[in-house]
């Protein structure tokens, strides 16, 4: 039985294949031979040919002979190749035997068959005719030998390549900002790695919901993080991506996780009022107004405003309102600009109101009147009106002002008084003075003043002096002793002191007594006694001095007495002086 035909090896046998037609290429080949030529020359070349017999089936040829019928022009060898070498297919170099006449066989129609159709094939079939002479393989061997037994010439060391130009990572957290009937504005924030290369903007693509068809809405890279996709068609489903670029390509996508519906975004309306303008808002008359009052909703509301329930004056006031905020704005304020401003927007079937209180004011007018109701003694008592004219604010004081007569200068006595009557003291006697008054508001003090009609004249009268008439307190009190005498010891030679005190009213007659005797002006004795302190001074006492001492206070009331014992030692005497 015959034996069966090598497998061939395509994918591992490509690169041995290129690299022998490298090496040598085949002549220029006379016309292609018939296509039954090829299997007849087979069995005359070498042992390996009938191998290659085997492997073919009989109906091998005819469906290789399309391929042969137009010989393609053989590349022209290069300057280094020795002799034009048989080009071989891969399957045919890895079964060729390892002698050099192997390879000059080239490979029969059948292995042809086997190997991938390719634009080779035809002309591998064609040059099968030249190489049977067989010497030109050999030739064509020794060349090759020789070429690779040539030492290289030595190459300069070639610079290290750029690095590769790599795109930046995809753009992140992509969300809406905003939409309309025909506008989307979208926000996105750089890629987390942009590299070496930088980065050259975004491009932003849109796609209808269901589709793949996206198309760039702008031209040149976008350099910012946000941007406006604007002429959208109203009730338009859209998907949106956006792409970030550089030198290296585009980055991944980054879309958002739903479609968009291209519509305008219906918000309830409402009046963002300023805190300052929630109270009365005051200005002075002449000062120019500029107010901002913010407000909200989608589409854009419908604004209005009215003063005191009335539409306002536009050749006082004059309205600017934007898609934000309106603008009350006054060139210059009078009082009849005040008054309640109310704002409303509305949006569809929803509104909603705000006011503030517009309040311009000035200085105010004097007092209604004043006069002088009484004169007394240094003192002048005056009253007064409110002003007809407050300047549209309320009243916050007076100011009172004297003048003399004689000087005509005037002198503020009373200065942001509350109330409407007042007391004008320290006048000076035998001068006549005149008085004026002011107003006073948020703005200031009136420019003008009342002056009272009537003059204050200070009268001179005499004046008589009455002491106040007092009742004399009674203090009358009997004696007594408030410290009493105490027992004293002391010794013969030192002088002693007894001490007592005593009131009473009258003051009371001091008596010292010894024994119950009248101690009278004996010099031995020294008698003492200021306010109420009674004092008895004892000099060099002897043995005889001791005894019981009193003393006695008395007058018209009545008398006291308090007592007390003295002793007298005798002084310690040493042996030596007793013997």
């Amino acid at each position: 039985m015959p034996s069966k035909p090598a497998p061939i090896k395509k994918a591992a046998n490509k690169e041995p294949a290129k690299k022998e037609e490298k090496a040598a290429e085949p002549e220029p080949a006379p016309e292609a031979a018939p296509a039954e030529a090829a299997p007849a020359e087979a069995p005359a070349e070498g042992e390996a040919a009938p191998a290659e017999g085997e492997a073919a089936p009989a109906e091998a040829a005819p469906a290789e002979a399309p391929a042969a019928e137009e010989p393609k022009p053989p590349t022209p060898p290069p300057a280094d190749a020795a002799a034009p070498a048989p080009e071989e297919t891969p399957a045919a170099a890895a079964e060729a035997p390892a002698d050099a006449a192997a390879p000059a066989v080239e490979e029969t129609p059948a292995a042809a068959a086997e190997a991938p159709a390719d634009a080779a094939a035809a002309p591998a079939t064609e040059e099968a005719a030249p190489a049977a002479d067989g010497e030109a393989p050999a030739a064509d061997a020794e060349a090759a030998e020789a070429a690779e037994a040539a030492p290289e010439e030595p190459k300069a060391p070639t610079p290290p390549p750029p690095p590769p130009k790599e795109p930046t990572s995809a753009p992140v957290d992509l969300f809406i900002e905003d939409k309309n009937d025909t506008s989307v504005t979208i926000i996105w924030s750089q890629p987390e790695t942009i590299g070496h290369t930088g980065l050259d903007g975004y491009t932003i693509e849109i796609a209808k919901d269901g589709t793949e068809d996206w198309k760039a809405v702008n031209e040149e890279p976008q350099k910012s993080c946000r941007y406006v996709i604007k002429n959208l068609t109203t009730g338009d489903r859209l998907k949106i991506r956006v792409v970030a670029v550089n030198a290296g390509g585009r980055s991944g996508p980054c879309a958002l996780p739903e479609a968009v519906l291209v519509k305008e975004v219906a918000d309830r309306p409402k009046v963002r009022m300023p805190r300052f303008l929630r109270q009365r808002y005051v200005a002075n008359v002449g000062a120019k107004i500029n107010l901002t009052i913010p407000f909200t909703g989608k589409p854009k509301p419908v604004v209005s405003w009215t003063k005191d329930g009335q539409p306002l004056d536009t050749k006082r006031v004059n309205i600017r309102s934007t898609d934000r905020d309106s603008i009350v704005f006054i060139r210059a304020a009078e009082r009849d600009d005040s008054g309640v401003f109310e704002m409303c927007v509305k949006v569809d079937d929803f509104e909603d109101k705000a006011q503030f209180i517009l309040q311009i004011v000035e200085l105010p007018g004097a007092p209604a009147s004043l006069k002088i109701v009484d004169t007394w003694g240094f003192n002048v008592a005056l009253e007064w009106t409110p002003p007809k004219d407050n300047g549209n604010t309320e009243i916050t004081g007076y100011s009172i002002q004297k003048a003399d007569k004689k000087t005509g200068d005037w002198f503020t006595v009373l200065e942001h008084y509350h109330r409407l009557n007042a007391t004008i003291s320290d006048l000076i006697m035998g001068n006549t003075y005149n008085f004026r008054a002011f107003s006073e508001n948020k703005c200031g003090i009136s420019e003008s003043a009342i002056v009272a009609k009537q003059e204050a004249k200070i009268l001179k009268t005499g004046i008589d002096y009455k002491p106040p008439e007092y009742k004399e307190r009674d203090s009358s009190e009997a004696p007594k002793f408030t410290t009493s005498l105490n027992d004293r010891a002391t010794t013969v030679g030192y002088s002693t002191k007894l001490l007592c005190s005593v009131r009473g009213s009258p003051k009371p007659k001091v008596q010292w007594m010894k024994n119950q005797m009248i101690i009278g002006d004996d010099p031995k004795y020294r008698q003492i006694c200021v306010q109420g302190i009674c004092s008895l001074e004892i000099r060099k006492p002897g043995n005889f001095d001791g005894g019981v001492y009193s003393c006695k206070a008395k007058n018209d009331h009545g008398e006291a007495t308090v007592s007390c014992k003295l002793e007298v030692k005798q002084p310690a005497v040493a042996d030596a002086d007793k013997k």
